[in-house]
């Protein structure tokens, strides 16, 4: 039996056909939103993870661990507290690869009308959504459930809408009309704040100032905006499985129902909502520059009864648009004792990665190590 709508249960039987059930999910171009508006009980096989144990979903609760906050007032006008917030995000980078920001510059007006224009999207008529739902990379802002949906070897509990704004943004009628002005209006702000964020890390490697912006690392950016509906057996599936970012950096606007969480020290942390702050994590290619001094860790979405939990995850790359540029260990920080660590890459190359494999658990950064 392939479960896709109704009371739904689990299925041990020997004939069970994976093909089917996701292409049957796939077709109802409903998402996981369409599942439990269906009123399902059971968490369909295609989403079971077969290597979730209690184990896994254990949460360290060691007080001495926290995720940085990092207050990034007077970062423009006061040269010691410039100094200070540049001293911070490096630490951060090295240690954690993951901090939140707040006084970041963006308004939490702006920041809650992102979410609800989230919300209002996904919660539109199916109908109304489906003209936006598509596979191929092709498609400017398209919405699908699991990008890796035929690759990865779980589903996840999510749904997404994926536009790339940079450098080469949408005309306004390719967007849907509820999500269409904040959308603009917010890309504006982050990229504003990515140049800020990237002038502070050149600064905290010792660069010049517009080093990584002159390297073409704020050039792209590509706007997720996922919605996890409210899981009937949040034990027994992920919102989003442990990967780590195929970008330069990435700027994530989570609510307040959490359940995003970072590896630190081979325990699970939860990156707890602060109203009105950003997460900000270093990804792969920043590490990869950087030749490892900044670290891109996993991170994973629980599932989670309560819901639907929205987050807003801005990617500063070029992603899969054709580049010639390449990206290495940038000269000025290697030395004798700091050899080069990686190959040159595209961008490209790297992301194409992903989307060859899905969210597998593992990350490419091992496959351009020297």
């Amino acid at each position: 039996m392939v479960v896709t709508s109704g009371a739904g249960v689990h299925d041990d039987s020997n004939n069970y056909d994976r093909e089917k059930e996701l292409k049957a999910f796939d077709n109802s171009k409903a998402g996981v939103k369409g599942l439990v508006d269906a009123g399902i009980t059971k968490v369909p096989r295609m989403f079971i993870r077969s290597d979730i144990s209690s184990n896994t979903l254990e949460t360290t609760k060691k007080t001495q661990y926290k995720i940085p906050v990092i207050d990034l007032q007077g970062i423009e006008d006061d040269p010691r507290r410039h100094k200070e917030i540049s001293d911070q995000v490096r630490h951060a980078s090295e240690t954690w690869g993951f901090f939140q920001i707040v006084n970041h510059g963006i308004t939490v007006s702006v920041l809650e009308e992102m979410k609800d224009g989230v919300r209002r999207f996904f919660e539109q008529d199916t109908e109304v959504k489906k003209k936006y739902y598509a596979r191929e990379s092709g498609s400017r802002f398209r919405y699908q459930s699991n990008f890796d949906l035929y690759t990865a070897p779980f589903a996840n509990w999510r749904d997404t809408c994926f536009c790339m704004m940079a450098p080469d943004p949408p005309q306004p009628q390719e967007l849907p009309e509820v999500l269409r002005d904040i959308l603009v209006k917010y890309t504006k702000e982050v990229m504003r704040l990515g140049s800020c964020l990237f002038r502070v890390l050149s600064e905290a490697l010792g660069l010049r100032s517009n080093h990584l912006e002159e390297m073409g690392c704020a050039e792209g950016l590509a706007v997720l905006s996922h919605y996890y509906p409210p899981c009937p057996e949040p034990e027994l599936t992920f919102g989003t499985s442990k990967h780590s970012d195929n970008d330069f950096l990435t700027v994530l606007l989570q609510d307040q129902i959490g359940g995003l969480q970072v590896l630190y020290e081979d325990q699970w942390l939860d990156v707890p909502p602060v109203p009105g702050a950003l997460v900000i994590n270093v990804g792969d290619l920043l590490q990869l520059i950087t030749n490892d001094k900044f670290k891109s860790v996993e991170h994973r979405v629980l599932a989670n009864r309560e819901g639907p939990r929205v987050s807003v995850a801005s990617f500063f790359t070029t992603g899969l648009l054709p580049s010639s540029r390449v990206y290495g260990p940038i000269k000025e920080l290697l030395s004798q004792h700091n050899p080069p660590l990686y190959r040159q890459t595209t961008v490209k190359d790297y992301v194409s990665y992903i989307y060859q494999h899905g969210l597998d658990g593992t990350s490419p950064l091992h496959l351009f190590r020297l």
